[in-house]
């Protein structure tokens, strides 16, 4: 069963210091992890609406351990190591996982 995980992110005062060009060029890079091993991303702005977080990304990963391998990756890059980053919340969930349940348990 495919994995659906939110991380809730808030971007520092130091990631707005920099350029929009050098956010790029780092973010492309940190990210690279989630291009593969059959994993995808996406991106959704949050700070004109939220208060606790700035971004929220949404990873969809084969196995667990897809994401967590990515998940390491991503913690030796600059986003978390330069401190460009927190992860406010981790939310994994399964998509309408509750069918999957009453298919293999035919209730």
């Amino acid at each position: 069963m495919k994995m659906t995980i939110f991380l809730l992110l808030n971007a520092t005062p130091g990631w707005l210091r920099i350029s929009r060009a050098e956010r790029s060029r780092i973010a492309a890079a940190a990210l690279e992890p989630f291009t593969r091993n059959g994993l995808s991303l996406r991106h959704f702005d949050a700070e004109a609406f939220h208060a606790d977080c700035s971004d929220v990304a949404m990873i969809e990963a084969e196995t667990p351990e897809a994401y967590y391998f990515a998940i390491e990756q991503l913690r030796d890059t600059a986003l978390i190591t330069e401190g460009y980053f927190t992860v406010t919340q981790i939310i994994p969930s399964y998509e309408n996982g509750f069918r999957a349940y009453e298919a293999a348990n035919a209730v």
